[in-house]
């Protein structure tokens, strides 16, 4: 996984939880509704900046891919192999 990947989404998730946490505090492999309480619009809105931020069309993905990503590991992952170019 490359790390300017991994930041582009640390940095998109932290940007839709409510309460916030920061970027370096969110763990890869927890459960981002579970235990960030991401909701499915928040989801929506943070695979979607996400994507945009890393230029990686969101296309590429089937909804069950994205129902697979319930860890900022996953996202990752999944980015890394479809990803043209990071901004």
């Amino acid at each position: 996984m490359r790390p300017d990947i991994e930041g582009a989404a640390r940095d998109a998730l932290s940007a839709v939880l409510n309460p916030s946490v920061a970027p370096d505090d969110i763990d890869l492999d927890a459960d981002m509704a579970g235990t960030y309480g991401l909701t499915s619009l928040n989801k929506v809105l943070f695979l979607t900046e996400v994507c945009e931020a890393t230029d990686t069309d969101l296309a590429n993905f089937t909804e069950h891919d994205l129902a697979e990503m319930r860890t900022l590991r996953s996202v990752a992952e999944s980015l890394t192999r479809h990803t043209n170019k990071v901004a």
